[in-house]
């Protein structure tokens, strides 16, 4: 009976860890977003969630990047810039 006890010490706060870890990486890398985007045409740049059922995203095709909200009903196009622009901005900021 005292094994028991020790093994039940030991191995909860073990699995509750790897539970903890695994949805924290899940999380982290979302399905579909594990590995480079190197070679696609459609990048996601960054998501930002909102809430329970949306998100914001920064979406780069063919030289642009779109600000995009997308929740469970609709995908909606908020903003649109040039990449390089956009880029050329964030360098500003820095200095």
């Amino acid at each position: 009976m005292f094994w028991y006890f020790v093994k039940l010490i030991i191995l909860l706060p073990l699995v509750g860890g790897m539970a903890f870890a695994a949805l924290w990486l899940w999380r982290k890398y979302q399905p579909g977003m594990i590995g480079g985007q190197g070679d696609r045409i459609l990048k996601i740049v960054e998501a930002l969630p909102l809430g329970t059922f949306g998100k914001l995203a920064v979406v780069e095709f063919e030289g642009k990047r779109l600000l995009i909200s997308v929740t469970r009903g609709k995908i909606e196009k908020i903003a649109e810039s040039d990449a390089k622009e956009s880029f050329a901005r964030s360098i500003e900021r820095v200095r």
